[in-house]
């Protein structure tokens, strides 16, 4: 008998969202999908959706900077597994990955079977890996900031990430449509929940969370 579960899948890209779709179909024909295309709707579609059995995370996801939407998912919904989705394949990033709470990790690269296959191992509780040698755990460093991160609520990590990007508040405020003084209230609850005391040690933190994009064949 089909399962009747809700899946989010959240990638950027349409034509990877119908193929993670058809993958989904193949374990669930009567699953719910919600698809998300940017960090700001994952946030949305997984506050909506409490119940739902699985999320499908790109790595590369705007509105975030590599391992930091897992993080805060895993913060927020700790109770919806997590596959990081990517092009990235390296070994050490798969494993990080692991680390930061994900229950499994899909190279782009896989064919729609082992995609589904992965799906459904972890829609069975198990954590699914490609064949690939791990290297090296994260830093304690790394393991307390994800920790702190996971405590930030959605609008402070959405502060969070433009102060990463170099905006400053009064565009911060603009983006957002709130007050600059608002902006300036999320960004001394921000450094106090980092344990960092200024803008630029808390986005220096926040790019150990980063990972090189995929290369791209020329």
């Amino acid at each position: 008998m089909a399962l009747a579960q809700k899946i989010i899948i959240a990638d950027d890209h349409p034509l990877f969202r119908a193929a993670l779709q058809q993958a989904v179909k193949q374990v669930a024909p009567e699953a719910e999908i919600v698809e998300a295309e940017d960090m700001e709707a994952v946030q949305t579609a997984a506050s909506k959706n409490a119940d739902a059995d699985l999320i499908l995370l790109d790595l590369h996801m705007p509105g975030a900077h590599g391992f930091s939407g897992l993080v805060f998912l895993r913060g927020q919904c700790p109770a919806i597994p997590v596959i990081m989705v990517s092009g990235t394949e390296e070994p050490i990033v798969i494993q990080r990955a692991i680390d930061f709470g994900s229950s499994g990790f899909i190279p782009k690269s896989s064919s729609l079977e082992t995609i589904a296959d992965a799906i459904k191992d972890v829609l069975n509780g198990e954590i699914w890996l490609p064949n690939a040698d791990t290297l090296s755990e994260v830093s304690e460093e790394q393991a307390r900031f994800a920790e702190a991160l996971s405590t930030l609520t959605p609008q402070q990590f959405r502060v969070l990430n433009m102060l990463t990007e170099g905006l400053l508040n009064k565009q911060i405020a603009y983006e957002l449509n709130v007050s600059e003084a608002t902006i300036k209230a999320h960004v001394t609850a921000i450094l106090r929940k980092l344990g960092v005391h200024s803008r630029t040690q808390a986005v220096i933190a926040a790019k150990q969370l980063e990972v090189d994009p995929p290369k791209v064949a020329e």
